[in-house]
């Protein structure tokens, strides 16, 4: 009876040990949602970001306005003859700034194409006016995601709030 009950008390303990761990997954992937969520709500509200990649030695800096959370990843939108395709693809490293109402967002990431026509359809249907330049079926429409993102919002009365997804 004894060895019975320790057997039953053990199984308790492990369901419950594999129940926490099962939501630990949850609330991480969660968290990662939800910071997403923030970075591209202070770029959509802002409008308007710059995005700095390399070239060569020199650093270049473009304003862009298109963000967009598509197959749960937060994208971007350019167009491959660009220079600036040129440059991602060369050192897919990025940082965006933004400001929007006394605060500014400063983005760290790694940029991946994503070729998939869905992902340019979204992208595209997302920002309509884009379609007069653009289209999911042209060999110029490039899409990217953001990887290994370290977001900070700043502000001068606040304590930074950091996002990583």
């Amino acid at each position: 009876m004894m060895k019975k009950t320790l057997v039953t008390i053990a199984i308790c303990l492990l369901s419950v040990g594999l129940f926490a761990q099962k939501n630990t997954g949850k609330t991480e992937e969660n968290k990662k949602e939800k910071s997403m969520q923030e970075v591209f709500n202070f770029l959509k509200q802002s409008g308007t970001y710059y995005l700095a990649t390399n070239d060569g030695d020199q650093p270049r800096v473009r304003p862009f306005g298109t963000v967009n959370i598509f197959d749960g990843r937060l994208y971007i939108q350019t167009g491959r003859k660009k220079n600036v395709a040129k440059q991602m693809k060369a050192n897919p490293k990025v940082e965006i700034c933004s400001m929007y109402e006394g605060k500014w967002i400063r983005v760290e990431a790694e940029v991946i194409e994503d070729d998939r026509l869905v992902a340019k359809e979204s992208m595209l249907n997302a920002y309509p006016s884009l379609k007069s330049m653009y289209s999911a079926t042209d060999n110029n429409t490039m899409v990217l995601y953001l990887k290994n993102v370290t977001a900070t919002i700043y502000s001068f009365d606040a304590e930074p709030q950091v996002f990583k997804f």
